[in-house]
């Protein structure tokens, strides 16, 4: 079933399902992004020179699994969507590897499109957060998606 901008209300709220990060999600970013920094890359450097004396996850990987997370929602996994507009993001703590994460997504804010009949903007509030309930990074997300045809 397509879930159009008229189906959205603001205020709505939802709750992703959890994933792990892994050796292997880092390692693929790495290699993906062609950030091989070692605070994400080498224990032995991260022991000696990170506050957490561990590897961390790549913020931008964490922003990519926010729009996985998203995606696993059913609400979105449907929406009709046109475009991400603008990205207002904090990188509030380091993810860990083996830190289970989920978003959890408000609509904050909706409006149709000035110049489309046919296109809204829905504006996301969005929290990245891990097992321990901490916020590991939040913003907001303007997005573009099709309001329902008319008959």
């Amino acid at each position: 079933m397509a879930i159009y901008y008229e189906d959205f209300a603001v205020g709505q709220e939802w709750i992703s399902p959890t994933r792990t990060v892994t050796e292997a999600d880092v390692t693929l970013f790495a290699m993906l992004s062609g950030d091989y920094d070692e605070i994400h890359t080498s224990e032995a450097y991260a022991r000696e020179h990170s506050p957490y004396k561990t590897r961390i996850a790549h913020g931008m990987l964490g922003m990519a699994m926010v729009e996985g997370l998203k995606k696993r929602i059913p609400a979105f996994a449907e929406t009709r969507y046109i475009a991400s507009l603008e990205y207002r993001w904090k990188f509030k703590a380091a993810i860990l590897l083996g830190d289970t994460v989920h978003v959890a997504i408000r609509i904050a804010s909706m409006r149709e499109s000035r110049s489309r009949r046919d296109r809204a903007i829905l504006g996301e509030a969005v929290q990245m957060r891990n097992q321990r309930g901490e916020v590991v990074g939040e913003g907001e997300n303007l997005l573009k998606i099709w309001r329902r045809p008319q008959a």
